[in-house]
Order: C-alpha cells, then sequence, then structure tokens
C-alpha cells in the first residue's frame, strides 16, 4: 500500500521550502523504496529552489542520501530490504554505447525510479536529481541504491551521494592525480575539500588550495592542503608556478565553475597538465583562451561528470577507507539538523557558515 510521509518541497520558484506530506508508492518493476536516515544539504538543492535547474515545480528536494531498503519491486536483484545503501544519482543502464564500450561511468542513459513520489492531492514531486531524499522514506530506481557495510555512519558516509564524490573522484577518476604528484584546487567548498583530501590519500605531496575566503583556506588545511593561496591578495597563477619550482601543477581541478577561474585553472597547470573542470557553470558562461596556447601547452582539459565515478566500484570503497580512519568523511559534516531545518540550512550556506549541513533521520 502506498505510504504518507513528511518530506521537504519547493513550491515555486525562491520561495522557502515547506515540510509536507508527501505518499510514496509501492515500488514497481526495479525499483526500491529507501527508509532515510540522513541526506546533506548541498547547493544543488538551493538550486533547485530558485529555479536554476529548471521549472518543474514542485520539487522534492535531497539527493547527498544514505538509508535502509524497506521493499523491492519485481526483478530487483541488486539490493534486498535490509540492506544499507548510499543513493547515487546517476544509475547505469548497462547497454548504452559508453556501458558497452566497458566505460559505464559515462553512462548516457542513467535511470531513475518509473512511477512517481506525489502530494497527497495527487500532485506529481520532481525528486533532485532522480531521489529526493529530504523526506523519510524515497522512491528510487534500484540502480540507484550502492550497498555498504552497515557499520558506517548514514550522516557521513551519504555525502558521498555527490558533492565528496564528485570532489574526490575530480582529482582521482578524471586528474589522475597520484604518487608525487603536484595538483592545485580552486574554490575550497565541499567538492574542492574533497578533491584536496583525495588527493593526499593517493598521495600527491603538493596540494595548493586556492580561495578567496581564509576561513576556507584555513579549513582546507585540515583536509590536507599542503599550501594555501588567497586570490583575492595575490595572483594565483604565479603563486602556483612559484610552489611547483617555476611550471605549474600536473593538475588543477576548477571546483567554482566560472570563466575567470577556469582561465586561471588552465594557465596554472605544468605543460601536458590536466585541467578538470567539476564547478558547474551556468548556460550563459563563456570562456576565451588563445588556440595557440591549446597547441602548445598540449596535457588535457577534462570535465568531471560526478567525478566519473561508477558507485558500484566507489563507493564501498571509500567506505572501507573512512571505516579504517584514511578518508574523514565525518570532517565534512559541520552540523546535523532536523528534517524542518532545510530553509535554516540554506541560509547558513548563503554565508559560508558550512561545509556540509546534514538532516539526520536516524543516524
Amino acid at each position: 500500500m502506498p505510504q504518507t510521509v513528511k518530506g521537504v518541497i519547493a513550491r515555486a520558484k525562491g520561495e522557502p521550502v515547506e515540510l509536507t506530506d508527501i505518499v510514496i508508492p509501492d515500488p514497481g518493476p526495479g525499483e526500491a523504496v529507501v527508509k532515510i536516515q540522513a541526506c546533506g544539504v548541498c547547493h544543488t538543492d538551493l538550486h533547485y529552489r530558485e529555479g536554476g535547474i529548471n521549472d518543474d515545480f514542485p520539487f522534492l528536494l535531497g539527493h547527498e542520501a544514505a538509508g535502509v531498503v524497506e521493499s523491492v519491486g519485481e526483478g530487483v536483484t541488486e539490493v534486498e530490504p535490509g540492506d544499507f545503501v548510499i543513493l547515487n544519482w546517476r544509475a547505469v543502464c548497462g547497454n548504452c554505447r559508453a556501458c558497452r564500450k566497458g566505460k559505464p561511468w559515462y553512462c548516457f542513459a542513467t535511470h531513475n525510479a518509473t512511477q512517481k513520489m506525489t502530494l497527497t492531492d495527487g500532485t506529481e514531486l520532481s525528486p533532485a536529481l532522480g531521489i529526493g531524499a529530504f523526506a523519510e522514506k524515497a522512491l528510487v530506481a534500484a540502480g540507484q541504491c550502492t550497498k555498504v557495510d552497515a557499520d558506517a555512519r548514514p550522516a557521513a558516509v551519504g555525502l558521498l551521494g555527490c558533492g565528496v564524490m564528485a570532489g574526490f573522484g575530480a582529482a582521482v577518476n578524471t586528474g589522475g592525480v597520484g604518487l608525487g604528484d603536484s595538483i592545485a584546487v580552486i574554490g575550497c567548498g565541499g567538492v574542492g575539500n574533497a578533491a584536496i583530501h583525495g588527493a593526499k590519500v593517493t598521495g600527491a605531496t603538493t596540494i595548493i588550495a586556492v580561495d578567496v575566503d581564509d576561513r576556507k583556506l584555513e579549513r582546507a588545511k585540515a583536509f590536507g592542503a599542503t599550501h594555501t593561496v588567497n586570490s583575492s591578495t595575490e595572483d594565483a597563477v604565479e603563486r602556483i608556478r612559484e610552489l611547483t619550482g617555476g611550471f605549474g601543477a600536473d593538475v588543477v581541478v576548477e571546483a567554482v565553475g566560472r570563466p575567470e577561474t577556469y582561465e586561471q585553472a588552465f594557465y596554472a597547470r605544468d605543460l601536458a597538465g590536466t585541467v578538470v573542470l567539476v564547478g558547474v557553470p551556468t548556460p550563459d558562461m563563456q570562456v576565451t583562451l588563445p588556440m595557440i596556447e591549446i597547441f602548445g601547452r598540449g596535457g588535457a582539459l577534462k570535465s568531471s561528470w560526478y567525478g566519473d565515478c561508477l558507485p558500484s566500484r566507489d563507493f564501498p570503497m571509500l567506505v572501507d577507507l573512512y571505516r579504517q580512519g584514511r578518508f574523514d568523511l565525518d570532517a565534512f559534516v559541520t552540523e546535523t539538523i532536523g528534517i524542518g531545518d532545510v530553509e535554516a540550512a540554506f541560509e547558513k550556506m548563503h554565508h559560508g557558515d558550512v561545509l556540509r549541513s546534514v538532516v539526520v533521520l536516524d543516524d
């Protein structure tokens, strides 16, 4: 039977979010209902509320989540009731041209649940990134569930569902940073700090954090930054070169998504170095670079989709590193809040007061 639970929705562009009753249908073929234990408050949720994604209101917000599978539909073999899972927003299809080439992290046909969660009057909800986890329960595609060690803390490991995975993957999966490498990360929010922490875990020796906020730069040191650059007071490109023997970094991760910071990343890399764009630009943004510089500097200019991750491969590995004390997911959790406190968390996000607020329903 369909269930009525509490969830956080955005009814209209720019309006405060609302805690209300939502209806969760029984899972159909290929679907699962997950009892949500924790869900991070991500900038993407704020973009949904402000109409920056699309105008398919009302939205059921929340997507960085972990919980326990309650029930599954016909044909589901990936998970079963009782499994502790992290939700992901890119459930690979296994059949598209990327999947058939053995590169499922590029899957071009990712999917979500077929059925819709609704308001009690039948109004269909648009789940944020196909998840909608600011709720006591959520209906998702079974492929969006990745089983991990049940001893892990939901409030911490749920962050792998978006920001932390995006940052770690940008540095490690897309950028290929490894032993002895140098890396610069421009933008030290949750994604940028995850890139920094990933570089530390994989053995980079020079890890340069770049931001305009000294508070964020100080925080970046705790995640593994060996050097910090405040680009509001010094030339970031020149300083990165100074810190890398005059050459530039092997990998530069741009975690802001703006033309001016992308240009910094381009010129701050070593010859044959790699630039990784993981910050999300708006559709109107453009960047202009001399073609001779693109040719002459060589290397690679890449974008990173969700950290080029494969959840079935990467989530369990990162949870293992977390439980071994080698990847500090707890450090990304600034505060835990109730499901009715999402709007206040958005306000703190505006002021840069938190790295991540995490809604906890059952931690």
